[in-house]
């Protein structure tokens, strides 16, 4: 009996430790107090109504909702109660499922009020992916993906990394693939740009066997020394003394040009055991003065034949650069005949017989070339096929009613998505940088040159003369006291086609319009995101400017950055994704800011049928227009026509 009684005590003793009321049983569905309540904006707010609603703690809420052996602390409900965190992992958004659920709320009513929706959830795991791919795809993925089956997970990724990263296009795919295998000669001195490390020029030239040569590698002294000579020649203000050319390069055309050069000597010097299967040319026995053979010429743009499959305008451009550097009287490599002591005979290229009677008869070996490229331009051109389609990215916009209404509408979704700028204040900045971007690009219709190089006067700040901006060759956005809106003035030597008749020698000038609040995101942009955005570092003075980082202090834009950042808009907001529910446009793919310039001529192609009208939305002529810019489909020539038509019939 002693040893009944004591255990007796002891099982008092123990519940007498339970103090207070005994836990209520767990429901699934709890039944609410209140039926109807005043919808709060914030995500705290909405937590704690909720609660109210249906008279729970969080402590309650946690044993109802968390699951057997699943590790979440309480104390994490609390902090979003409390305001001190959000959720922000893939984990807590799928307990705010679990949350919506149990108080019968709409399915993503919680994240909807999250701060900063422009993040994506931590925790995502795209197996087979390394760290870089997976920050990269994680804000394409829905936010349960690690609790969707591996099937469903290969073909979610399947679908991100061929439509939104890759683009889909047969182009793009190709594009892919060719960039596994780069090759290139560069030219840091020239170009100015910072490279990362690697073998030099130097020392590639010392190897025998080029076959593990794989990348870009620096271009030899005498070949740097020769292309600087070139492009201030094509450069400079004033021809030098018993020298002749035709035409200048302006910055854009001699970036390219380097670019090309580079690529052709890279596919010259690539080991023909390697998966460039270049043609094995050591890198000290590069020259321009090569370039005067035929046969260098036929090797490469069949080189380049082989390697897509087909021939495309690419390769006629390049023999026309080949005539124009052997051009009688203006041609650079005609006027440099001393470029012939650094030839050496290269099997299957370039014989002895031929450099000794290159040496003798300097023009008559340029006329040859001349003669030959010609005849290749004529040939090529007839069998080139188009392979990146301009308009592919944006079919789906071009086929709508209203063009610039549908491309519109990402910038919608941008605003719909922007984050609290008190709280992220960066990320704030970068969705009023990315709306600009779009709204800027369709009311302006410049090219990416002009949008990107766009400079900035603050409002009550004296804005710079045209003089001033015809010496920059940049165009300005200032506030304009006499129209009382933001005016973009741009001067005409700063378009690529500045001696076109649209301008004929007068600049840009529009006042733009105070639609969609655009004047008050303007000067948000300008008084507060845009310093945001420059971190501390040196302001240049341009409308847009990069996030500037611990890693890069640079702010200013070039052309392939720009060009970035607008495929990242277009990626985030721009393609409907069909797993997040996030973006605008459904059949949208990635593209760059040069397409906006085709969407406005068709849409004014569309309503108008005027190629003279769509020439004014993008500051050209009406034949460029036709030639390159807008696609004016059958069917909306034939439903404009018999619209005319119809009004005989209306009339009757």
């Amino acid at each position: 009996m002693a040893m009944n009684s004591r255990d007796d005590g002891d099982a008092i003793h123990a519940v007498s430790l339970k103090r207070g009321p005994k836990a209520l049983p767990t429901v699934d569905r709890p039944t609410p107090r209140l039926n109807e309540w005043i919808d709060p904006p914030t995500f705290r707010e909405a937590l704690v109504l909720h609660l109210s609603r249906f008279s729970e703690s969080y402590y309650q809420l946690h044993r109802a909702i968390i699951q057997p052996g699943e590790k979440f602390d309480r104390t994490t409900l609390r902090s979003w109660i409390e305001g001190d965190r959000t959720p922000g992992s893939a984990a807590s958004l799928a307990l705010l499922t679990r949350i919506e659920h149990r108080y019968g709320l709409p399915n993503g009513y919680f994240k909807a009020k999250l701060p900063n929706r422009t993040r994506a959830p931590s925790g995502l795991e795209a197996k087979g992916l390394s760290k870089a791919e997976q920050r990269r795809v994680a804000w394409h993925l829905p936010d349960d993906f690690n609790f969707r089956s591996l099937p469903e997970q290969k073909k979610i990724l399947d679908w991100v990394q061929n439509v939104v990263i890759s683009g889909a296009t047969e182009y793009r795919r190709f594009q892919a693939q060719a960039l596994k295998l780069r090759y290139a000669v560069r030219f840091p001195s020239v170009t100015g740009k910072k490279v990362r490390g690697g073998l030099s020029g130097e020392q590639i030239c010392d190897l025998d066997d080029q076959a593990d040569h794989v990348g870009v590698v620096d271009a030899p002294p005498h070949l740097v020394s020769e292309l600087a000579e070139l492009v201030r020649f094509k450069t400079a203000t004033l021809t030098d003394i018993g020298f002749q050319r035709s035409g200048v390069w302006n910055e854009e055309t001699t970036a390219q040009k380097i670019e090309h050069f580079g690529l052709m000597f890279g596919a010259l010097a690539a080991s023909p055991k390697g998966a460039v299967q270049g043609c094995g040319v050591p890198l000290r026995n590069l020259t321009f003065a090569m370039l005067v053979f035929p046969r260098v010429w036929d090797w490469y743009v069949q080189w380049r034949e082989r390697r897509r499959g087909f021939f495309t305008r690419w390769e006629c451009d390049m023999l026309r650069n080949a005539m124009a550097l052997v051009r009688t009287d203006t041609g650079w490599i005609r006027q440099h005949p001393e470029l012939t002591s650094r030839l050496v005979p290269i099997e299957g290229l370039i014989s002895a017989a031929e450099i000794e009677a290159a040496s003798a008869d300097w023009q008559a070996a340029c006329d040859i070339l001349h003669a030959h490229a010609g005849a290749r331009v004529k040939e090529v051109d007839r069998v080139a096929r188009v392979h990146r389609d301009p308009f592919e990215p944006i079919l789906s916009i071009l086929e709508a009613d209203s063009p610039v209404a549908e491309y519109l509408k990402i910038a919608d979704e941008i605003l719909k998505l922007r984050p609290d700028a008190r709280r992220y204040p960066r990320a704030a900045a970068e969705m009023a940088r990315s709306y600009l971007i779009i709204r800027l690009g369709l009311h302006l219709g410049l090219r990416q040159k002009n949008l990107r190089q766009l400079m900035v006067c603050p409002r009550g700040q004296l804005p710079r003369s045209e003089r001033q901006l015809e010496l920059l060759k940049r165009g300005e956005i200032r506030w304009s006291e006499r129209e009382q809106g933001w005016e973009v003035l741009v001067p005409a030597v700063a378009f690529k086609n500045a001696h076109s008749s649209f301008f004929a020698g007068k600049p840009f000038r529009l006042i733009l319009p105070d639609l969609g609040d655009l004047y008050n995101h303007i000067s948000a942009y300008i008084d507060r995101h845009r310093t945001a955005l420059l971190n501390g570092a040196d302001d240049p003075g341009t409308f847009f400017v990069k996030t500037v980082k611990t890693t890069s202090r640079d702010a200013s834009y070039n052309q392939t950055t720009f060009y970035e950042a607008w495929r990242l808009v277009i990626q985030r907001y721009g393609i409907f994704n069909p797993y997040t529910g996030r973006g605008a446009i459904k059949g949208l793919l990635p593209h760059g800011p040069h397409n906006v310039r085709d969407i406005l001529a068709t849409h004014i192609l569309k309503h108008t049928g005027s190629y003279e009208q769509a020439s004014y939305a993008i500051q050209d002529t009406p034949e460029m227009v036709a030639k390159h810019y807008g696609r004016f489909l059958p069917q909306d020539k034939a439903a404009m026509a018999a619209k005319i038509l119809n009004r005989v019939w209306e009339a009757a």
